[in-house]
């Protein structure tokens, strides 16, 4: 699969690209991003040049989509579809948002132009299904995935390990 740019109001979601290492590096060292990601901690330069190779990879196998969010003021955050490759025609949402960029509704319009292009069947994906999970006590996570219209379905005890 060929990376796609999506548009927003406000954002240009595009494939991470080697220009953007710094700017991920710096908001992985956020404790938030490495308490309720699977981010590495700590979080090194190399792991952030290890992500955009893994990215190109995703996006040309289709196991993922992945994209950062490009705001005027710098790389606001990433979001992307994982488990895209399931038997149910589903995928996953995930993203973290740079410290400086939260509380402003950016994560909320990313997150839907990533949804409405999964389940997109001209020039999406065609899903049927996205879930979020997410790690207990994220609760800003939580509020944004309730505002974009996802409902608790349970609890996955042990599923994410760091």
């Amino acid at each position: 699969m060929q990376p796609v740019t999506l548009h927003t109001e406000r954002l240009e979601l595009s494939a991470p690209a080697v220009s953007d290492v710094d700017e991920i590096f710096a908001a992985c060292q956020d404790p938030d991003i490495q308490r309720y990601t699977t981010v590495p901690s700590p979080y090194h330069r190399e792991d952030a040049e290890g992500f955009i190779v893994k990215t190109e990879r995703w996006w040309a196998d289709g196991a993922e989509a992945t994209w950062v969010m490009h705001h005027p003021d710098g790389l606001a955050g990433v979001v992307g579809l994982h488990r895209l490759g399931n038997s149910r025609g589903g995928g996953e949402i995930g993203f973290w948002m740079a410290p400086e960029f939260r509380g402003r509704g950016l994560l909320r319009e990313a997150a839907r132009a990533v949804i409405e292009w999964g389940f997109s069947e001209r020039g999406g994906l065609g899903l049927t299904r996205i879930e979020w999970r997410a790690v207990v006590g994220n609760v800003a996570s939580a509020r944004t995935a309730q505002a974009l219209g996802f409902r608790y379905e349970g609890l996955l005890r042990g599923a994410l390990l760091h």
